[in-house]
C-alpha cells in the first residue's frame, strides 16, 4: 500500500429524490456532508457516480455516491478505483446496517455482507470483499415490517433530528480511519 494512493469514499444509497430520506440512503449522507464541508460539488462521472476529488483529513481522497440502484453499486465502484488508481485497501464504503442499534456506528474490514446488495455487488465487482466498511446503524424494522420496506422507508421525526448529530460523527469516524488507521479508530468508535 502506498501512501500516495488516493482513498476512495463511497456512500451507499438509492439515486432520485424518491429515496434521498430513506434509511438506506445513510451512506449517501454522509458523502453529500462530506462535499459540503469540503466546498466541493460531485459531479456526475463516466464510471456511473456523482463524485469530486477532495482532501480528507489531510489525504487525498474521491468522495462519490454511485448513480445506480444499491444492488449495481459494484460497477460504478470498481470504474472509479480503475480510473482513480485506488487500491482496494484504500475503499471506504458507508453504509446502512439493520443489525446495528440506530445511530451507532462500527468500522471493519471485510466480513460478509450480512444480506446487504449493495456490499454483494461491490465484493462480486471488486473481486475481494477485504474493504473497509463504515457501518452506520439504522436498527431493525418494528414487529413483523419487511427488511426490504423498513430500509426503504424515511427516517422517522426522531431520527431525523438525531441524524443531524450521526451524519457529523459518521464523518468524523471515516477522518479517523485515514488519520489512525482501523484499530485505533475502532477503539475510538467503538467506546462512544
Amino acid at each position: 500500500m502506498t501512501d500516495e494512493a488516493p482513498w476512495l469514499i463511497v456512500g451507499l444509497g438509492n439515486p432520485g429524490p424518491k429515496y434521498a430520506g430513506n434509511r438506506h440512503n445513510v451512506g449517501a449522507m454522509v458523502v453529500e456532508r462530506m462535499a459540503a464541508d469540503a466546498g466541493a460539488s460531485l459531479r456526475a462521472h463516466k464510471a456511473g457516480a456523482l463524485a469530486a476529488q477532495v482532501r480528507v483529513a489531510g489525504q487525498a481522497a474521491i468522495i462519490a455516491i454511485p448513480t445506480s440502484y444499491m444492488n449495481e453499486s459494484g460497477g460504478p465502484v470498481a470504474g472509479l478505483m480503475r480510473f482513480f488508481k485506488v487500491p482496494l485497501e484504500h475503499l471506504i464504503v458507508i453504509h446502512d446496517e439493520l443489525d446495528i442499534d440506530f445511530a451507532t456506528l462500527r468500522l471493519k474490514r471485510g466480513g460478509g455482507e450480512g444480506g446487504h446488495n449493495g456490499l454483494r455487488s461491490i465484493s462480486k465487482s471488486t473481486g475481494s470483499k477485504d474493504y473497509l466498511r463504515v457501518r452506520v446503524g439504522i436498527g431493525r424494522p418494528p414487529g413483523r415490517m419487511d427488511a426490504a420496506s423498513y430500509v426503504l422507508r424515511d427516517f422517522n421525526g426522531t431520527e431525523r433530528k438525531e441524524l443531524d448529530f450521526l451524519v457529523p460523527d459518521t464523518v468524523e469516524a471515516v477522518e479517523l480511519l485515514l488519520t489512525k488507521g482501523l484499530t485505533d479508530a475502532q477503539n475510538v468508535i467503538h467506546a462512544r
